[in-house]
């Protein structure tokens, strides 16, 4: 069965499962006792440290493992954060940061701190100019992911990091989803990495923090990873991470170029094939293995579920398929349409057959759940093209709201507006992203008794 879902978790890599295997024999001692044993799983713990801090282009004495990429990102945004009180008590953020960085933005704005949320553009980027001008005098930390986890579009870390570095403000870079295609480039302050996203056990972490970064580790304190990880390392599991770290490196050039092919076949043959399709994401600067797309009148919940009896693992930020019934924040940020998302991102070592497969069977995966809610073909024609009409869908999740306004839109005249009632979060992005793709005006929100009114004057 084809996994695409890499940029959840990547398959253990083979070099993974043997280090992991060998340390169970010789690391199960602690690192932290004087006694053979002890020296022999200190050994490799250093090993691994000094492995990981090439990769990631740090000095082995700034690098920690912590328990996973959340853990490191929380400790390395509180212990930032705290380090620079006296400077201020402001963090700056990209609006599509991973939802960890989110949440601690949150705990901070409850503790008593600000934050400025950096807007992006349609394909995900940030705007280096944007980010500047969101930094202050009392700004302590600024964001910024090096690669988007939905959408897969590379941020301009550079620029960013020398801006931030011209305003005298750390920058935290999450490289979670880059840094085992390559090194991320350099002027950051800080950066976090979690190793299941690069094919190395989950529950392993990384903390690099610059020297000369003020940093004051936050909660109960410990002895080991320099006070700022406690508790007993998994040197198993931490070998292995870094000894998958180093093969994917050694891998990453000639992969990147393979995998970057079949997306690209992806990005083009389901706009082709698929009618009625949004490809999200930048398509160049982006990472070579992931693409995302979303499909009109779709619930992507029904379309994931199809693509598994098919045999086929994908991921979704559609607002369908998650437990908030809100869409990804990511996708809400660039505007685009969420309704029938689909992200596939391709794990190393993925055959070109099983892509051209998927190809095969997706566009009657999405007939059928079209056809399947009722989902118009074409605009019906009108003899008496009404004034204006109201759709009422509330109480209806996504995309019942979108495939209702299309049944109607041809039925008033040139001009005349449709009113959509809804109550679904989705709805405030689906409309306008519709109104986008249809070449229809989208004129705005208004309240109403429940949910809102989303008007659509149509064109044409």
């Amino acid at each position: 069965m084809p996994y695409f879902d890499a940029a959840s978790a990547a398959p253990l890599h083979p070099v993974a499962r043997q280090a992991l295997l060998a340390a169970l024999d010789e690391g199960w001692a602690d690192p932290a006792r004087l006694y053979r044993e002890g020296r022999r799983a200190r050994l490799l713990l250093d090993a691994a440290r000094e492995a990981a801090a090439e990769a990631v282009g740090c000095r082995p004495d700034e690098l920690v493992f912590t328990s996973s990429g959340t853990t490191a990102v929380h400790a390395g945004i509180a212990g930032a954060l705290s380090g620079r009180r006296r400077v201020g008590r402001h963090l700056a953020h990209s609006a599509v940061e991973h939802s960890s960085v989110l949440h601690a933005a949150a705990a901070h704005e409850a503790a008593g701190g600000s934050c400025t949320e950096v807007p992006v553009d349609r394909s995900g980027a940030v705007d280096p100019a944007a980010y500047a001008a969101a930094l202050r005098a009392d700004t302590a930390l600024a964001c910024l992911q090096s690669a988007n986890h939905e959408v897969g579009t590379e941020q301009p870390v550079a620029e960013v990091a020398a801006l931030c570095a011209g305003a005298g403000v750390p920058l935290l870079v999450d490289a979670a989803q880059s840094l085992g295609w390559g090194p991320v480039p350099a002027g950051w302050s800080l950066l976090t990495a979690s190793a299941h996203k690069w094919g190395g056990p989950a529950g392993v972490g990384l903390l690099a923090v610059r020297k000369g970064t003020r940093f004051s580790p936050q909660g109960p304190g410990g002895e080991r990873e320099s006070g700022r990880a406690p508790g007993f390392e998994n040197l198993p599991a931490i070998v292995a991470a870094a000894a998958s770290l180093r093969a994917v490196r050694g891998e990453a050039a000639a992969e990147a170029v393979r995998l970057r092919a079949l997306v690209d076949r992806i990005r083009s043959v389901v706009a082709e094939r698929v009618p009625d399709v949004e490809v999200v994401g930048d398509p160049v600067g982006r990472l070579p293995h992931l693409v995302t797309f979303s499909c009109l009148y779709v619930d992507g919940e029904t379309l994931l579920h199809e693509l598994d009896r098919k045999e086929f693992s994908v991921s979704s930020g559609s607002s369908c398929t998650s437990s908030t019934l809100t869409p990804s924040h990511v996708l809400k940020a660039m505007g685009v349409l969420s309704e029938g998302n689909v992200r596939v991102s391709l794990p190393r070592g993925t055959a070109g057959a099983d892509v051209d497969r998927f190809l095969e069977v997706l566009p009657g995966v999405v007939a059928e759940v079209r056809e399947r809610l009722g989902a118009p073909v074409s605009a019906p024609p009108s003899p008496a093209p009404a004034a204006s009409r109201v759709v009422d869908a509330l109480g209806r999740r996504c995309p019942i709201p979108v495939i209702e306004l299309a049944k109607v839109i041809g039925e008033v005249a040139v001009g005349a507006t449709v009113t959509v009632l809804a109550d679904d979060e989705a709805a405030r992005l689906d409309i306008p992203a519709w109104c986008e793709m249809r070449g229809q005006e989208y004129v705005g929100e208004e309240p109403a008794d429940r949910g809102s009114a989303y008007v659509v004057r149509r064109l044409g």
